[in-house]
């Protein structure tokens, strides 16, 4: 691109109305992918949900039409029409057209509210390719409509009516999305996790693609959320609900303990997921670690000079839900999902505080439960500490002592280091031989690791094929945990295309989300795809990577042809060093599938399905699921 050497008032842009929302869509929903498409409708819905903590709307309907548009529904009081004092257009119009105009800016239409603060509605309609607003309001019916962010219809009065409210209508831009195909279970997850954020509020979703429909409706506001989310786990108590205000500040937090050895704490802040956390969230563990450790000190369960138990040994076995409201939340970190209110940790801490500390006075055989669960996580964690030193990888002034089975790559620059979890002897000899030594190590793994979703990390640590996946990635475990220490950028799982390959790749994702999360979160984790079938014509092999693959390619060559040799691959053990680069270590012609995690709350519950105790759960959702499945091996 030529660059122009003139730099004055003739090269500076400016972007008019939403124009600047079409130009960079992604400093608005985040990217234009799936995820920034369902972000559409979590806008349009949170500025019903503001109506709702406003106390002015009951009921929210959501609507997935054939076409993938989308109808949000509400009964709140209706978008005002009259005309805005300082625009000279009608106020609706306002709202869908201008940047940053709306009733969160302290004019006083909403204490409390989420969403992108003012851009939601604008954002959307700028990012559709026809949106059209309808306001039922003093028993009249309002509409406008929009296109491209465009206003392409006066605001017009269309009929009278009884009911109030405000009904959303968009159709996703072709022009900007990637694709604009709504996943029924990303978008009811969301709706449900606001159900559960805002007790009483009734929330619907019909999906008219499949005719599917659910209904939200959660009296039990976050005590239910928590009983959700720990439904197919072992629990040791009854939900444990806390609800507390200070001035304009209102506190909800849900916790119960369960059987397992992994914390999951979600925390929100006008129903915004603060998934970096916040003040909230270490007033929360602050005062929970502090009531616990006083409780076992005054009833004997710690001696005087015992060492105090540990936040993460407190915390162990632990799901909460704590949810914060307040009237002017400011947002940091790097995805501006962490609270930065310094106030509110003292004012958390206070309410858990004081609340935890009468549970546990009130209910001693509690009290003595959660103390027992965390002294044995305090003796786990001081056993794992002493095996993680076993795993730990020496300083550059000592001998590095590496896996003995690791066939280390030469390059030492971790950015084009990529490291193969090859199932079997076998499969990993054939890989050893075949890859590309520059940048390729190789690490066989034997049999099936440990599911580490039932044992602690002490437990886990013992496992030889576990340690040496740790020492080879030699980023450390668990809170030591670094990322940036990471010997490969990429981590490739290599299993057959049978029943115990996609078990060993659950056991090997388990561990890589429940103690190296960020390998996961930061996209590092990838799963190789071997061919399943070589079709042989002649003397030329060709690979294929699925059914529909090998029924094009045949009608491409003609299928018929009684010279034609197929063969399934039963495991990657039948290939040789050659096939295995040519086919899937190649990065010129691999095909390799890239493990993200959209959704916390539903990779914990699918982990816990998988990998727990409960039978149930796993064959409901195996049943559920049966119908997704192309190739069933049995």
């Amino acid at each position: 691109m030529e660059i122009n050497n003139i730099y004055d008032e003739s090269q500076i842009q400016v972007l008019e109305g939403l124009e600047a929302v079409r130009k960079r869509p992604g400093m608005y929903i985040g990217s234009t992918s799936i995820r920034g498409l369902h972000h559409l409708v979590y806008e349009i819905v949170d500025n019903s949900i503001d109506e709702a903590m406003a106390g002015f709307c009951k009921n929210i309907d959501v609507f997935i039409h054939p076409d993938n548009s989308i109808t949000v529904m509400d009964d709140g009081r209706g978008m005002p029409v009259g005309m805005h004092h300082k625009m000279k257009i009608p106020t609706v119009e306002v709202i869908m057209t201008v940047l940053h105009a709306g009733g969160k800016f302290g004019g006083g239409a909403y204490k409390v509210s989420g969403g992108l603060h003012g851009v939601g509605a604008s954002v959307v309609n700028a990012l559709s390719e026809i949106c059209e607003v309808e306001v039922s309001v003093d028993g009249e019916i309002w509409k406008q409509t929009f296109s491209k962010g465009k206003t392409t219809s006066t605001l017009v009065n269309i009929g009278t009516t009884q009911e109030h409210g405000t009904k959303i209508f968009f159709m996703p831009d072709a022009e900007i999305f990637e694709e604009i195909d709504f996943d029924y279970e990303t978008v009811s997850q969301r709706l449900r996790e606001l159900a559960f954020l805002n007790k009483g509020i009734r929330i619907t979703l019909t999906d008219e693609r499949e005719d599917k429909k659910q209904e939200f409706l959660y009296e039990g506001g976050i005590r239910s959320f928590v009983d959700y989310l720990n439904r197919n786990k072992g629990k040791i108590h009854d939900t444990i609900y806390i609800e507390g205000r200070k001035n304009e500040y209102i506190v909800e937090i849900a916790l119960q303990y369960n059987d397992t050895y992994t914390e999951n704490l979600f925390s929100f802040a006008n129903n915004i997921d603060t998934v970096e956390g916040g003040t909230h969230l270490v007033g929360f563990k602050s005062a929970l670690t502090r009531i616990v450790n006083d409780y076992a000190k005054k009833f004997g369960f710690l001696k005087e000079n015992d060492k105090n138990l540990s936040g993460e040994d407190v915390r162990e076995g632990l799901t909460a839900v704590i949810s914060i409201k307040l009237t002017d939340p400011q947002f940091e970190g790097q995805t501006k999902t962490k609270l930065g209110n310094s106030e509110v940790r003292g004012i958390v801490d206070g309410i858990v505080g004081e609340a935890i500390s009468n549970v546990l006075e009130e209910n001693p055989e509690l009290g003595k439960k959660i103390i027992d669960k965390s002294l044995n996580a305090a003796r786990a964690r001081d056993a794992a500490k002493k095996a993680r030193e076993l795993t730990r990888r020496k300083s550059i002034l000592e001998s590095t002592t590496l896996p003995g089975k690791l066939s280390d790559c030469a390059s030492k620059d971790p950015m084009e280091c990529e490291i193969y979890l090859v199932e079997g002897d076998s499969a990993g000899g054939s890989a050893k031989q075949g890859r590309d030594r520059k940048f390729q190590a190789i690490l066989p793994l034997k049999g099936k690791i440990m599911n580490v979703e039932k044992q602690r990390i002490d437990k886990m640590l013992a496992s030889l094929e576990i340690r040496a996946m740790i020492t080879a990635f030699g980023a450390g475990i668990g809170k030591d945990f670094d990322v940036k220490k990471i010997r490969y950028d990429r981590i490739i799982i290599m299993t057959d295309a049978d029943v115990d390959g996609a078990h060993i790749r659950t056991l090997l994702l388990t561990f890589f989300y429940r103690y190296m999360k960020e390998l996961v979160e930061g996209g590092h984790v990838y799963v190789a795809q071997p061919p399943l079938f070589k079709v042989t014509k002649g003397k030329k092999d060709h690979y294929v990577y699925s059914d529909e693959q090998l029924k094009n390619y045949l009608e491409e060559i003609g299928g018929k042809d009684s010279n034609i040799d197929i063969q399934r691959y039963k495991g990657l053990g039948e290939m040789d060093a050659h096939q295995l680069w040519d086919t899937t270590m190649n990065p010129e012609e691999r095909v390799l599938l890239q493990v993200h995690v959209e959704d916390a709350m539903a990779a914990d519950e699918i982990f816990t399905i998988l990998m727990g105790d409960k039978v149930e759960p796993r064959r409901e959702f195996i049943q559920e699921n049966a119908k997704k499945v192309l190739n069933l091996d049995i």
